[in-house]
């Protein structure tokens, strides 16, 4: 077995005999241990007694009394926040189920990084099998937003936070700024010299997917899509990488990203989409999904089209949760 993401706390959960994975003490300790949630020096003591408590029971039942008896506002609100969050965790069969059913709930008010933190734990259970540094890292952009370079007739795609941190360096120094070209062609990008690298370094997030090259970016960024979608709903599909879409008569689409789903909609709705908008098109896929799952009479015995694409200023942010919400599915109920 490979060892990769150990950054993911994967190796803080259950395994559940289906598969699924089961929410720990630990795995609710990791949250403990964030800076939001850790009593600074000035905290009261109503504050570092509940620390206390969950820290040794991270299950334990919290009274509203003991939340109100904090002193301070803010520390209160993260607090409400992380129970609630830990309660909806806990309260489904698996760390899958609990992530679907939060996306069907509505992610308002959570911020980002708690989603993609779980997104980041569930796809490490979904490729804990697979030997290919490829799909592992083309799925990284399904929880790391990703900067876009094209460059010699091909698109690269770098971690974001790496790519920030870089052109911080490069401003900190003159001989870097001078030596010049994109910031993503001084980082190492993935190929068969160096594939095996990638397993040593894969929490450092910082080799670049080249979406044209080969092996194919676009192809492997493919089958990370549809190991994700078996760990969620519990069946395989086949998932293709296309040029372009001649087929008339689609019934049904999912735009992997806010960018993709408002270019779908207005193809879908027949308006004219100009060429700057279907430049930023970084990739397009059919989904086929088994016979034996159910589907709505509108796309039953068509494909699925996939549509990813950045935004006007460069940057890949893809939604794995409309892989959730967005299939034409006839039923929610999941393996998992």
């Amino acid at each position: 077995m490979t060892h990769f993401w150990a950054t993911s706390g994967h190796l803080l959960l259950d395994l559940e005999p289906g598969g699924g994975l089961k929410v720990t003490d630990e795995f609710l300790k990791a949250y403990l241990a964030r800076p939001e949630l850790l009593p600074p020096e000035e905290a009261c003591a109503a504050e570092r007694a509940l620390h206390g408590k969950l820290m040794d029971a991270p299950q334990a039942d919290v009274s509203p009394e003991e939340l109100s008896a904090i002193l301070d506002q803010d520390a209160r609100e993260n607090w409400l926040f992380m129970l609630g969050w830990r309660d909806r965790l806990l309260a489904a069969p698996t760390l899958e189920a609990a992530y679907a059913g939060i996306i069907r709930e509505g992610v308002s008010g959570i911020p980002p990084l708690f989603l993609d933190q779980l997104v980041h734990v569930i796809l490490r259970a979904a490729l804990d099998d697979l030997d290919d540094p490829y799909v592992t890292r083309a799925a990284e952009c399904l929880f790391r937003p990703q900067r876009v370079t094209h460059h010699d007739n091909t698109i690269l795609l770098a971690d974001a936070d790496i790519i920030e941190g870089h052109e911080a360096d490069r401003h900190a120094s003159p001989l870097l700024a001078m030596l010049g070209g994109p910031a993503a062609t001084s980082l190492d990008i993935l190929k068969p010299a160096n594939a095996d690298q990638y397993w040593q370094r894969s929490d450092g997030f910082d080799m670049v997917l080249d979406l044209g090259g080969a092996p194919s970016g676009r192809a492997a960024l493919g089958q990370a899509l549809r190991h994700w979608v078996r760990q969620i709903h519990g069946f395989d599909v086949t998932v293709t990488p296309l040029e372009t879409v001649k087929d008339a008569d689609w019934r049904w689409f999912v735009g992997l990203d806010a960018q993709g789903t408002a270019i779908g909609n207005a193809l879908w709705q027949g308006q004219s989409v100009g060429e700057d908008d279907l430049s930023r098109v970084l990739a397009l896929y059919t989904m086929t999904v088994p016979d034996d799952v159910p589907v709505l009479p509108a796309a039953k015995g068509k494909p699925i089209y996939l549509i990813m694409a950045m935004s006007p200023d460069r940057l890949l942010r893809l939604k794995p949760q409309n892989l959730v919400t967005g299939l034409p599915l006839a039923t929610r109920e999941m393996a998992n």
